[in-house]
């Protein structure tokens, strides 16, 4: 019979450890068990899903799939010493997350890069919409250029006595005063004082071309002239200060601080006259009282601030010009401040026109007179030039430069001061309302205004303004037998040459009588220009009445006889229309431009209600010698050559307009369509006319004009012609006299009639045209749209990562966007476009009022254009969903840059490590103490030196790095779900920072601007800690590589579990549902909010969009801070249901992680079985076997996974 011997060492330890194995298999079935039932009192979720997803935590081991639990009794107590370190470090947040999945995870994950059919499509039809735009900005419906350049010998004389006892800016800031060399050569003042304005990283030195071009004038023109001496025309003093190039366009500090500056300026340019050693001023003259101010871009708004100052002096400035400023709102809204400067400055140049009271109006003397450049102008939208919102009529008015006689020309945003035909027309306007005989060296109001329309408007504008009859007549014209012809009433006179009698003749043609119920006009073109009727050789066109014979000629000035000594001839008492005639482009089939450089036609248009005290109409050739030139003259009735349609602008669209002309009809025709107001579209024109055997005079001429803002635009040799204006455009606010743009486009078409043919005219909508129009008046709506589908993808991850514990790439949650909410939200937002102009009047001012000044508001609603996309004409409805597919490629675009980059900077980042042979390790955590200091002294520095918008930038950058090392541990744990979640997360952070990065560098670069000026005064509206904490402590919390925690969506009603539950399933804190419920719905809510916000208001409040995601950003540290082990929902929860405090949870919680640190096989167990719930994406790696051990299910995967 056989004994048991005695068992070895060897054997006593293996049946030991088979002991141990099985205790520990037996306690990890009853830990199941346990948590099985425990997760099934939470409710809300079937208790076979949860087992069957906690059981489906499979790794690959060998080739072969097997579960977490069924490994051999080696495998498990390796992996079980393998996980000691993470257990002592279970406080460590480094890639934890709180709560455990509640789903089935998909086996495989969508790559990042990887993009579904639909945001293909929405991307080709994105990059199609976006390349139609700016190749329609580039090269569609662009406006000739005409300028010329200028020439100028410049000096500057520097004032380095106004220092720091005048102003604290002499430090930053100086003064000069423009001489021009061999003309100015004395550096002292002498003449009527003009101050010139920079505007935007202007230079001083921009003066110099209107300066040298007035101090030619005079010397050349006024100096010699005694009748304009001594009507008070003395030279011009420009005075320009050097901004040292600030950027005031983007900083309301900067904006103000100019317009402080300037204040004093003037106060110390006046002085100047008082000084005798400083100046050589006339003494009969009086000493200057106030300034002229012409200010280009940004140097228009100074000025106009000037007046708003409390140091502003009372009447020291009369009159302004600005060029190609935008007065009615900023060009961009990124600066709080740039924007309550212009609302406030806004507000009280309102206020003071609307007045009843004329004393009560500091303005009421002000012009001011605003000069745009059209659509060459790229840098400044010219819609914004208008000042229909803030001026009346009688103070002021815009006009652009197309318009401005002999200058016939856009011009883009740095010719504005240096092109010679413009510079020659503002030049000679300020002369004629300058008067040097009156303190204020200016006419009066009413006078200036003249001036600035005689100079500036092309005199068709408002014909009602002439008024012939005001003008006593001067000139005696006498005519014998012989010397002239009398045209039968309604006849056309046509010479086609004049000079052909040899001798001078005068043509008479009869005044017709009054009759309201048809109109009629004179109208008279010719190819010589038109003057006054001393001076021989030329033609003269007059309104002449019979005189008595018994009246002595001695009353008249000008005697032109044309009588050859005939005692029997007529008198004829007449006064000149040289200053009623308009010059207009010629028109040859030789032109190309109306800015060629030929002699221009002259026009003259009066209704026939104007020449009710006159009876004829003379036309006088003087010519004794046949030369080619020509003269048209007829009195048309109005209604045969006025059409006016009442074409909607939908029809327009559908069929265009389409008019054939009768044979007989007047040589200018005359088209106004009501509907077409809009910037946003563009026109094309085709004039045809039948050949015929007779030579036309000239080519067909057409201008295009609208009458606020006054905007015509002239078209020579015009067969095809390309229309585009600057009417009602998006975001401007109305108008505070009538309706702006009401009247519509009018089309005035001179052609010959000589061939006496009808004439087919036909205008249509230019759709790819109208595509680049959309570019300078939404340019800031394709920053701001993004935002919206960011915020819904970022909703979109959130929520699914809430729900199952996966957070999606950006571009798989954009997908699952595109087929849910971004629909919705767009189909909304159009709906809204549509509605809210029959609902503005009521729901508008309740809504905005709190931007709006209330006493203006009383009247106006001048914030009614700020929402969405600025406009109420529902037209325009499609644009909603157009800006919406461009918004989503952009995004996409921004997208596939961000994974580029960080791709990228991860392989060289990969690489670097590699060279130094140092790991890829994971996230390393920061003590407590160094992270505090770090985040102190950042906070100190925004406190006091730097502003937020400069550490905003280095957030980003840190977010990027952190980007990239996320992205090094995922490709290396490509299958570890954790380290991709949190990839995912933190490039979705990163994606959202940047769109918000254009809002602060502008600011960051006017700040390094001063300093490099050595301006050192820091920022008072930039320092606000609050507006960059959340970001801080955000991006320093994902610098640690922790996750955000999961927030389930339980049913609200849903009773909390037990705090050993929790820590059994990893959780930090107790889970309370309805916290949970509540805190997932405001992460949801506050992503939509700024979804909503960045379409209606993201376009005219842009700078707000960086507060809300700021906003957003506290929130996640919340959630951060809310779930962690120190404070919690459960904290909350325990308050709320008098529960026992969190002081005393604390307290249990520390005694249960003192328990922790046993190292006993128990507690090995335990980390075991926490481990397959928690989120730990850091996977320990065994350097000597080179294997991954998985710590979420404990499985090993051998190599490397690609």
């Amino acid at each position: 019979m056989k004994t048991r011997s005695q068992a070895s060492p060897a054997q006593e330890e293996s049946a030991e450890t088979t002991q141990t194995s099985a205790r520990t298999n037996g306690n990890m079935k009853e830990s199941r068990r346990r948590k099985s039932r425990e997760i099934g009192a939470l409710g809300g979720e079937d208790r076979s899903s949860r087992d069957t997803s906690e059981e489906e935590a499979l790794t690959v081991e060998d080739g072969r799939r097997t579960r977490a639990w069924d490994r051999t009794e080696e495998e498990t107590t390796e992996w079980i010493m393998k996980t000691q370190s993470a257990s002592d470090n279970a406080t460590n947040p480094v890639f934890t997350a709180h709560t455990k999945q509640t789903r089935p995870r998909p086996k495989r994950r969508r790559s990042p890069w990887g993009a579904s059919a639909l945001i293909l499509l929405v991307t080709a039809f994105a990059t199609f919409f976006s390349f139609s735009i700016i190749q329609a900005f580039l090269s569609r419906q662009k406006d000739p250029d005409g300028c010329r350049m200028s020439y100028m010998s410049a000096g500057f004389v520097a004032y380095p006595d106004f220092d720091t006892e005048h102003t604290r800016f002499a430090s930053k800031y100086s003064l000069y005063l423009y001489r021009e060399v061999g003309i100015d050569d004395d550096a002292r003042v002498r003449g009527v004082p003009v101050l010139f304005i920079p505007g935007n990283a202007g230079s001083y030195k921009q003066v110099r071309s209107l300066a040298s071009e007035s101090a030619v004038h005079f010397q050349n023109v006024l100096q010699s002239d005694t009748y304009a001496f001594d009507s008070g025309k003395r030279s011009l003093d420009w005075f320009t200060v050097d901004f040292n190039e600030d950027l005031a366009a983007f900083h309301g500090q900067t904006l103000l601080d100019q317009a402080e500056y300037l204040n004093e300026v003037i106060g110390y340019i006046l002085q100047l006259y008082h000084n005798p050693h400083q100046s050589v001023r006339d003494s009969s003259l009086p000493d200057p009282t106030s300034v002229v101010l012409v200010g280009h871009s940004m140097g228009g708004i100074v000025a106009r601030t000037m007046l708003t100052l409390s140091n502003y002096q009372p009447d020291t400035v009369n009159t302004i010009v600005t060029l190609a400023a935008p007065h009615s709102r900023p060009p961009v809204s990124f600066d709080a401040e740039v924007l309550h400067t212009y609302q406030r400055v806004n507000d009280y140049w309102r206020n003071a026109y609307l007045e009843k009271l004329p004393g009560a109006n500091p303005l009421r003397e002000v012009t001011l007179v605003s000069i745009a450049g059209g659509g060459l102008d790229t840098i400044v939208a010219s819609d914004y030039a208008t000042l229909a919102s803030l001026v009346p009529a009688k103070n002021g008015f815009t006009v652009f430069t197309s318009t401005i006689p002999h200058v016939w020309t856009g011009m883009d945003h740095l010719a504005m001061v240096w092109c010679d035909q413009l510079r020659k027309s503002v030049v000679r306007s300020l002369y004629d309302v300058i008067d040097a005989r009156r303190p204020p060296q200016t006419r009066t109001r009413g006078e200036r205004m003249s001036s600035f329309s005689k100079w500036l408007l092309t005199g068709l504008e408002d014909i009602k303004q002439k008024r012939p009859t005001q003008v006593e007549p001067r000139i005696l014209l006498t005519l014998g037998e012989g010397a002239h012809d009398f045209m039968p009433v309604g006849e056309r006179l046509v010479l086609q040459e004049l000079g052909a009698r040899g001798k001078s003749m005068a043509y008479l043609l009869p005044v017709p009588a009054e009759d309201p119920l048809d109109r009629k006009r004179l109208t008279i073109l010719s190819h010589q220009s038109q003057g006054l009727a001393d001076v021989a050789d030329q033609l003269d066109i007059m309104f002449c009445s019979v005189i008595p014979s018994q009246q002595l000629s001695s009353s008249f000035s000008i005697n032109i006889d044309l009588s050859g000594g005939n005692p029997d001839s007529s008198r004829l008492a007449c006064r000149s229309a040289a200053d009623d005639t308009t010059a207009l482009p010629a028109s040859t089939n030789d032109s190309r431009h109306p800015f060629d450089e030929v002699q221009p036609f002259s026009y003259l248009q009066v209704d026939l209600e104007q020449l009710v005290d006159y009876q004829f109409v003379a036309i006088v050739d003087r010519l004794a010698e046949l030369r080619s030139g020509w003269v048209i003259a007829e009195f048309a009735t109005i209604s045969e050559s006025k059409i006016e349609t009442t074409k909607t602008l939908s029809s327009m669209i559908a069929s265009g307009i389409d008019v054939t002309t009768a044979a007989d009809h007047p040589f200018m025709m005359e088209i106004t369509i009501a509907s077409l107001q809009s910037s946003l579209l563009a026109y094309k024109l085709n004039i045809d006319t039948p050949s015929c055997d007779e030579p036309e005079l000239f080519a067909p001429l057409v201008r295009q004009y609208i009458s606020d803002p006054h905007e015509s635009k002239f078209f020579v040799n015009a067969r095809e012609v390309e229309v585009s204006m600057h009417g009602v455009a998006p975001y401007l606010p109305p108008p505070l006299e009538g309706n702006a743009g009401a009247s519509g486009l009018g089309l005035q078409i001179w052609s010959s009639p000589t061939c006496n043919s009808s004439m087919h005219i036909s205008l249509k909508v230019d759709i790819p045209g109208s595509m680049g129009k959309l570019w300078m008046r939404y340019r800031t709506a394709f920053a701001a749209f993004p935002l919206l589908i960011v915020a819904l993808v970022l909703r979109k991850q959130f929520k699914t990562y809430d729900d199952s514990g996966i957070f999606m790439s950006f571009s798989e949650g954009l997908d699952m966007c595109l087929r849910t909410s971004v629909p919705v939200l767009f189909v909304a937002l159009t709906l809204f476009g549509i509605s809210y102009p029959q609902t503005s009047g009521t729901i508008g001012p309740s809504l905005l009022s709190w931007r709006a000044d209330k006493g203006v508001e009383a009247s106006f609603d001048f914030t009614q254009n700020d929402l969405l996309l600025g406009t109420h004409d529902p037209f325009f409805w499609f644009l909603v969903p157009l800006f919406g597919v461009v918004s989503i490629g952009i995004c996409v675009g921004l997208n596939y840059i961000a994974l580029l980059l960080t791709h990228v900077l991860a392989v060289i980042y990969a690489t670097i490590l590699r060279l130094l042979g140092r790991a890829n390790s994971s996230f390393v955590v920061s003590s407590l103490r160094r992270r505090l200091i770090v985040t102190s002294v950042l906070i100190m520095l925004v406190w006091t030196v730097i502003p937020y918008q400069f550490l905003f930038i280095v957030l980003c950058i840190a977010q990027l790095a952190t980007c990239v090392r996320a992205l090094s541990l995922a490709r290396e744990n490509y299958t570890y779900t954790n380290s991709v979640d949190f990839y995912n997360y933190a490039h979705s952070v990163l994606i959202l920072m940047l769109w918000i990065l254009p809002i602060n560098l502008p600011t960051l670069v006017v700040w390094i601007h001063n300093l490099t000026v050595h301006w050192l005064t820091p920022f008072s509206s930039h320092h606000n800690v609050l507006s960059i904490l959340p970001f801080v402590l955000l991006v320093e919390t994902l610098s640690t590589g922790k996750m955000i925690p999961r927030l389930h969506r339980q049913s609200i009603s849903s009773p909390p579990i037990s705090t050993s539950t929790a820590q059994s399933r990893g959780v930090a804190a107790e889970y309370h549902p309805k916290l949970h419920a509540l805190a997932h719905q405001a992460t949801s809510v506050l992503f939509f909010a700024m979804a909503a916000y960045a379409a209606i208001y993201g376009v005219t409040y842009a700078y707000v969009l960086h507060h809300i995601v700021n906003v957003i950003a506290a929130w996640l540290m919340i959630v951060y801070y809310a779930s962690g082990r120190e404070s919690g929902f459960r904290g909350v929860a325990r308050l709320l249901e008098n529960k026992e405090s969190v002081v005393e949870f604390k307290s249990k919680e520390s005694v249960d992680s003192k328990s922790k640190e046993s190292v006993d096989l128990k507690s090995k167990e335990s980390v075991y079985l926490k481990s397959k719930s928690s989120r730990s994406v850091v996977p320990e790696h065994d350097s000597k076997q080179g294997k991954r051990m998985d710590g979420n299910n404990g499985g090993k995967v051998e190599g490397k996974v690609p």
